[in-house]
């Protein structure tokens, strides 16, 4: 006989087999404005904050190191090689050309008269004529002023110039060739115009002419 104890014993078994659900609970959304929450924002801008100081000046680094001027040696070398020919044309090139124009007598004068311009040029475009031809000190563009017509003296005697220099927009090769290949035409420049007065000007006469020369028209 099934008795009221018996059948409510049955029902608790049947049942507390049975898993309770439990109860969604709903989650409150993340406040701004709590303490916790500022120190992981804080944190997170700290450490993204040293990751770039750690990263940029690396960057930095390799940009100047791509940036930096690389010497070429190719174009040094023929640099070099086009300077001596030039200087061959004058020495003793025009030399023995216009000495072979003119009577044997003044055969010295003529060849002694190259040499000298060789000389005082070499020595004019170190002092001033390089810096006239190629320093852009002073100028402005859309500006006309007196360095527009005769150049800077920012490089006179070679002020600025080392051994490091390098110069060129394409092809990179030292300022020091640079300045030696456009001395040599600057040496035979004037030296052309000796074939033009051989036999008929005294050599002091000569040497002043040529200074006045070099310093108003071709530097």
């Amino acid at each position: 006989m099934v008795t009221a104890r018996s059948s409510w014993s049955i029902w608790n078994r049947l049942f507390a087999s049975v898993p309770a659900k439990p109860i969604p609970t709903q989650s409150k959304p993340p406040n701004p404005n709590a303490p916790g929450e500022n120190n992981m924002t804080l944190r997170k801008f700290a450490g993204l904050g040293a990751l770039l100081s750690i990263v940029m000046p690396s960057l930095a680094m390799a940009a100047d190191e791509v940036a930096a001027p690389v010497l070429n040696s190719g174009d040094t070398a023929w640099m070099l090689t086009a300077t001596a020919l030039v200087l061959f044309m004058t020495i003793p090139g025009l030399a023995l050309f216009y000495g072979g124009m003119v009577r044997s007598k003044n055969i010295l004068s003529v060849m002694m008269q190259c040499f000298a311009i060789t000389g005082l040029i070499s020595i004019l475009w170190v002092v001033y004529g390089y810096s006239i031809a190629f320093d852009t000190t002073g100028m402005e563009q859309g500006v006309v002023n007196f360095n527009s017509f005769f150049g800077g003296m920012g490089k006179a005697f070679l002020a600025g110039v080392t051994p490091a220099s390098i110069t060129g927009p394409a092809a990179l090769f030292p300022e020091a060739v640079f300045i030696t290949f456009q001395m040599t035409f600057a040496i035979i420049t004037p030296a052309l115009i000796v074939g033009a007065f051989a036999e008929r000007m005294k050599f002091s006469a000569m040497l002043i002419f040529m200074a006045i020369w070099f310093t108003l028209v071709y530097a």
